[in-house]
Order: C-alpha cells, then structure tokens, then sequence
C-alpha cells in the first residue's frame, strides 16, 4: 500500500517549499515566473493565496510525514475550457522513489471527478526524461513537441506535450 498522498498547502510547509525551489536543479524544469532566488515571502503568498480555492486546485505531496513535493494545475479558458495544465515537483532528496508516479495518478483521477473537463495536459522540457516516463506510466500520450518552442536559461529547448484524455 502506497505512502504517498496530496494534501492542501499549510502555512507550515512555507519553509520547506522555499528551501526545494531554491534548489536550481528543481528551478530548471519550472517556467520562468517562479523567482529564482525564491524567498519564504513568496512561499507564505503563495500558500495564503491557496487557502480560499475551491475545490483545490495545488496541493503538495506527502510520503509517510514528509513533503516532498507539489503538484496542480491551471484551469484553462475560453475555447480551452474543457483543458487543465498540470504541473509537478519533486524534491531532490526524494528523487527515483515513485513518489511523482503516484502523486500523477492521484491528481489525474482527482481532475477527472472534479472538474468538466476532457484534457489534462502537461509540458514537459526536452531534457527531463524522467518525468516523461512519469505522465507515460499514468496513460499519458506523447501530443506533439514544439521544436525549440521554450526559452529557458537562454536555450532554446524543445518542448513536449504530453496529454490525458477522459473522452477518446
């Protein structure tokens, strides 16, 4: 029986979520909004502005009693209404456990009984392997790849949409 569960933000995960996402490693697969340095001011806006969301859309991931990570998504508008972005992380001490498998299926069967929608979608960068093989494990399919579609770090880098779908 899996450990592994996502749970709403806490204030007291402030703390814990500055020191992961000041970890460049963790930084390089994000989108440039995130800052970097990444001050506990943020962590502490970032949590209170997840307080009054409902149902919740970000959550962060627990193995056993530890926080390991955060995984959400962005509601999509207007003709993409019916499309959520799903995003994720780990912590680098937590890396290879399965810990990011497991979260993906807990948030995929979440959005699917929560949300009208029929498409979960998630961008991943050329370079990160390993999370492709996560979204490939939970069903996800391979949509397209935008070459040299994202600048990151002053590379440009291919990007990888990897999508799930309710209706087939």
């Amino acid at each position: 029986m899996s450990s592994i569960s996502i749970r709403p933000w806490l204030a007291e995960d402030a703390d814990l979520l500055t020191s992961y996402f000041n970890n460049i490693k963790i930084w390089n697969n994000m989108r440039d909004y995130i800052p970097h340095p990444y001050t506990i001011e943020e962590a502490e806006k970032f949590i209170a502005a997840q307080a009054g969301v409902s149902p919740v859309q970000n959550f962060a991931i627990i193995d056993g009693l530890n926080l390991t990570g955060g995984i959400g998504i962005i509601l999509k508008s207007d003709v993409y209404k019916m499309n959520v972005e799903l995003g994720y992380w780990i912590a680098e001490p937590f890396w290879g456990k399965g810990i990011a498998t497991e979260a993906v299926r807990l948030m995929t069967g979440y959005v699917f009984e929560t949300f009208a929608i029929n498409r979960i979608v998630a961008e991943v960068f050329e370079y990160n392997k390993s999370s492709m093989r996560v979204l490939e494990k939970n069903g996800y399919f391979l949509e397209t790849v935008s070459r040299k579609g994202v600048l990151k770090n002053d590379y440009l880098v291919d990007n990888f949409f990897w999508v799930k779908q309710k209706i087939y």
